[in-house]
């Protein structure tokens, strides 16, 4: 079988660390994978070395000055659909994992990890057409499956997450990464992963960490660090506030950008805790990457992560119950084995077998 997956960047965006782990664990099964992308800012290769056995098809995006949103979103889909075209016919499975691979590869199987809510025209556009349109979806969790049913009519096949747990529990091992984090942030700190968006919730997280340090000043040596954070998609307004409400709260976050993948598993390893207040999420991937190196998690509480982490995080919503659990989790942590032991339950092995019987199904379908 011969598999094409698309996604959209190649940095390090969870949909882009799914679909190459998806990539590699089907290639381990036998399949013929190629990952198609687009190549933004001279990109030649993902953010992280990439198993030989799948092709990378890198398509190049080169910048255009002063281009707004909505531009750039058509030229996106407009520049991987002329590429994929020429090669599409020879690929069994055509398999998108976000909106704009999926509008750029129609007619394919549509990887749906969360639904958003875009005000710009050709964002809002594209996100319809990548739901309606493709000849199937998989959900990455069932919360998520519910909202396309509800919203749409359509059932997509449910199929969670894979996790590289085994690399972050030794991250969590590595005493000497960890201590060069400890070293450069300068003490403990509170880590979120992912950049400073609305979607993220960062605001909240900011606030919350500046309630709890003035609720309790023993608190006041743990830094707030945010890692990550590559996005095709413009937040600049966001940040901006984001600036603005840390200046107003007299706090200074360590806002890392986006982290080499090599040093990613001891940073989460060496957090004290890890803040998970997304207002959206498919599935919960870095969570679970928390819960893999033995972290406490905080996670806002939404469905989507109940059904999926049950009691191994502290949930809570708004910013008063998140600085309360994150005064917890950080004073007394949770024993990790049951979080741990969840994160291995998540293997990419499954995950690309359930992928390889829903692509056998599709076959056989009237």
């Amino acid at each position: 079988m011969r598999i094409a997956l698309l996604t959209y960047s190649t940095k390090p965006r969870g949909g882009v660390v799914h679909t190459l782990a998806l990539a590699e664990a089907l290639a381990d099964l036998g399949a013929a994978v190629d990952v198609w992308t687009l190549a933004r800012d001279g990109d030649t290769a993902f953010f992280r070395a990439v198993d030989p056995r799948v092709g990378v098809r890198a398509v190049p995006f080169p910048p255009v000055e002063d281009e707004e949103v909505g531009e750039r979103i058509v030229r996106s889909i407009a520049v991987l659909r002329d590429a994929f075209a020429a090669e599409r016919a020879s690929y069994d499975v055509v398999h998108a994992q976000d909106c704009i691979s999926a509008n750029a590869a129609l007619p394919c199987v549509r990887t749906i990890h969360h639904l958003d809510q875009f005000t710009t025209p050709q964002l809002a556009a594209c996100h319809e057409r990548a739901v309606v349109e493709p000849i199937a979806r998989i959900c990455v969790s069932a919360a998520v499956a519910a909202e396309v049913e509800a919203g749409w009519g359509l059932v997509p096949t449910v199929i969670p997450n894979g996790v590289a747990a085994e690399r972050f529990s030794a991250g969590a091992a590595d005493t000497a990464g960890r201590g060069r984090w400890r070293e450069r942030i300068g003490g403990r700190y509170l880590l979120a992963l992912g950049g400073i968006e609305p979607r993220k919730g960062s605001i909240d997280l900011l606030e919350a960490h500046a309630l709890l340090v003035a609720r309790e000043p023993a608190m006041a040596d743990v830094r707030l660090v945010f890692g990550g954070g590559e996005t095709l998609f413009d937040y600049r307004d966001y940040r901006a506030a984001f600036e603005a409400r840390a200046a107003e709260l007299g706090t200074a976050p360590v806002v890392l950008g986006p982290v080499a993948d090599d040093e990613l598993p001891a940073l989460v390893g060496e957090a004290a805790a890890l803040g998970f207040v997304s207002t959206k999420e498919g599935f919960g991937l870095a969570a679970m990457e928390g819960l893999a190196a033995g972290v406490p998690v905080v996670a806002r509480d939404l469905p989507v992560l109940r059904e999926v982490f049950a009691d191994t995080v502290a949930y809570a919503d708004g910013v008063p119950a998140i600085a309360d659990a994150l005064g917890v989790a950080l004073t007394t942590p949770p024993t990790p084995a049951a979080g741990r032991d969840l994160a291995a339950r998540y293997t990419w092995r499954a995950a690309a077998e359930a992928h390889l019987g829903f692509y056998r199904g599709l076959a056989i379908r009237p």
